[in-house]
C-alpha cells in the first residue's frame, strides 16, 4: 500500500520524547511516506535520538530556532506533489494520507484538505472539528467539502507547489496563528482550501508548551494578517473587535505592543485581497465572534 505522492513534514523544538512517538507512528503507516524533520535547535538530543531510532528520516538541523519557517526549509526538499504537515505532537492515521491526495488528485482547482483531528488519549474530537465541518463559507457546488478560510498546519495536507508559490508561512510570525496569511495568499492565487471529515490526524497535546506565550503570538499574529491583506474599513472593524474582547491582560498588551510596533514593515508590505476572497473572510466573522475553540476570542 505504499503511496509516493505525500512527504510528511514536522518541525520540533526540545520535545524529543513526543517526537520520537510521532515517528513511530508514521513509520507504521502502511502507505510508508517519506518524512522530514526540521529540528529548531533543539538541546535536548532530539536530533541523536532521531538518526538513532529513525535513520529513515530525512533530518535537517538549520541551527537556530525557525518556528514555522522550519516547515519552509523542509519543504524546499520535498520531491513529491504533496506535503502534509503534522507536529510532532500529532500523527496521521492509516489510510488518510492517501485519501487527501486521491481528492487533490481528483479536484485540480482544491490547494489545500484538512483533516478531522482526535485528541488523544481519549480520542475525542477537538473543539475546532466543529467549526470546521459547519464552515460558513460559501463554496461551489463542485466542492467535495465544507470551504475553509484558513487551515491548521498540523492536520493539512497541500499541494507543494502551491504552498511554494505562495511563499509558504511568513519569517516574522514565528508560531501561533500563522496559517492565516499563507491560506488567504493561496486563495488569492485561486486555489480553494477544504475540509474532509473522512481522513484523521491525532492530536496528544504536549506538556511542553508556553499557552500564554503562543496566545500573545496568536492575537499579534492575527493583527498583522489583518492589517497586511485586509481593506481598511473590515481591518478596523477587526481591531477594534479583538481590543474590546481578548482578555485584559500582559500578553494581550505585549500582542498589541509588538503588532504596533511592526506597522513600518507591515505598510510595506500591506497588499490588499482580491474582493472574492475579502468575501468568503467577512462571512467567517460572526463564527469568530462566537468560537469557543479558539485559544482567543476573536
Amino acid at each position: 500500500m505504499t503511496d509516493t505522492r505525500t512527504t510528511v513534514v514536522v518541525i520540533t523544538h526540545n520535545r524529543r520524547p513526543e517526537l520520537l512517538r510521532t515517528l513511530d507512528r508514521l513509520a507504521e503507516l502502511p502507505e510508508k511516506p517519506p518524512v522530514i524533520v526540521t529540528d529548531n535547535a533543539s538541546t535536548d538530543g532530539t536530533a541523536a535520538a532521531v538518526a538513532r531510532h529513525h535513520p529513515e528520516v530525512r533530518l535537517l538541523r538549520p541551527g537556530r530556532n525557525l518556528g514555522a519557517v522550519g516547515r519552509n526549509l523542509a519543504v524546499r526538499h520535498v520531491r513529491t506533489p504533496y506535503v502534509a504537515f503534522c507536529d510532532d505532537d500529532s500523527w496521521w492515521a492509516p489510510g488518510s494520507l492517501p485519501g487527501a491526495a486521491d481528492l487533490l488528485d481528483r479536484y485540480p482547482a482544491v490547494g489545500a484538505v484538512t483533516a478531522r483531528i482526535l485528541v488523544e488519549p481519549g480520542g475525542t474530537e477537538d473543539p475546532i472539528v466543529g467549526e470546521l465541518r459547519d464552515s460558513p463559507v460559501p463554496r461551489p457546488d463542485w466542492l467535495p467539502g465544507p470551504a475553509l478560510g484558513s487551515f491548521l498546519a498540523a492536520a493539512t495536507v497541500l499541494r507543494t507547489d502551491a504552498f511554494r508559490a505562495a511563499g509558504g508561512f511568513h519569517p516574522r510570525l514565528w508560531l501561533g496563528g500563522e496559517e492565516e496569511l499563507l491560506a488567504a495568499d493561496l486563495a488569492a492565487n485561486g486555489w480553494w482550501l477544504t475540509y474532509a471529515d473522512d481522513l484523521t490526524i491525532h492530536h496528544h497535546p504536549s506538556e511542553v508548551r508556553d499557552p500564554t506565550l503562543r496566545r500573545a503570538h496568536g492575537i499579534r499574529n492575527t493583527l498583522w494578517f489583518t492589517w497586511l491583506r485586509r481593506p481598511v474599513g473590515p481591518a478596523l472593524r477587526r481591531t477594534l473587535h479583538l481590543a474590546r474582547t481578548v482578555p485584559r491582560d500582559t500578553a494581550s498588551l505585549r500582542a498589541f505592543a509588538e503588532a504596533t510596533a511592526a506597522l513600518p514593515w507591515v505598510l510595506r508590505e500591506r497588499r490588499v485581497l482580491p474582493p472574492e476572497v475579502e468575501a468568503r473572510l467577512r462571512s467567517l466573522e460572526p463564527a469568530q465572534r462566537a468560537s469557543t475553540a479558539r485559544s482567543y476570542t476573536g
